[in-house]
């Protein structure tokens, strides 16, 4: 089986989160996983996924201790994408996907030396789609009896190129 991801599990993943404005990036601590909320930014999902943060947050730390993250969409489906994040400074790509709404929430401008990038490399995705009830309370009643939920047939994996 290959792990390259095809075009058609590409354009699913794109249209499962290119409506969800935000995301959640789990990294790893000293005390254990923490997530929080992240702005997804409004770029065509090639494999790669790009929010923006400061230096000096736990986030920037942490990813330059373990690249290993998590990303969680929760829209018309649920999508958890695992990759590998690093750091990005170039000013040229800051630009591109800078926005006037950072300004304001970030009361900075994307050539401050502070603020950098998070891009994370997808390598796995896995998406529930919500449209069929029967199907959901028989994923959830077999996920807290700690049963496969293979049998539900409502989550597909797909692995990505590292």
């Amino acid at each position: 089986m290959s792990n390259t991801i095809k075009d058609e599990e590409m354009e699913t993943l794109r249209e499962l989160i290119k409506d969800v404005d935000t995301a959640m990036l789990t990294t790893l601590t000293e005390e254990g996983l923490i997530s929080r909320p992240m702005k997804t930014q409004e770029v065509e999902f090639d494999g790669d996924l790009w929010f923006f943060t400061k230096k000096e947050t736990n986030k920037y730390k942490e990813i330059l201790h373990d690249q290993e993250v998590n990303v969680t969409y929760a829209g018309k489906s649920y999508v958890s994408v695992r990759g590998r994040a690093e750091i990005v400074e170039d000013i040229g790509k800051k630009k591109e996907l800078w926005s006037k709404m950072y300004e304001k929430i970030m009361r900075t401008n994307y050539d401050d030396p502070n603020i950098v990038l998070i891009k994370v490399k997808a390598e796995a995705a896995e998406y529930w789609e919500t449209g069929n009830f029967t199907k959901k309370v028989a994923f959830l009643y077999k996920s807290i009896t700690g049963q496969s939920s293979e049998s539900t047939d409502v989550n597909e994996t797909i692995k990505l190129d590292k």
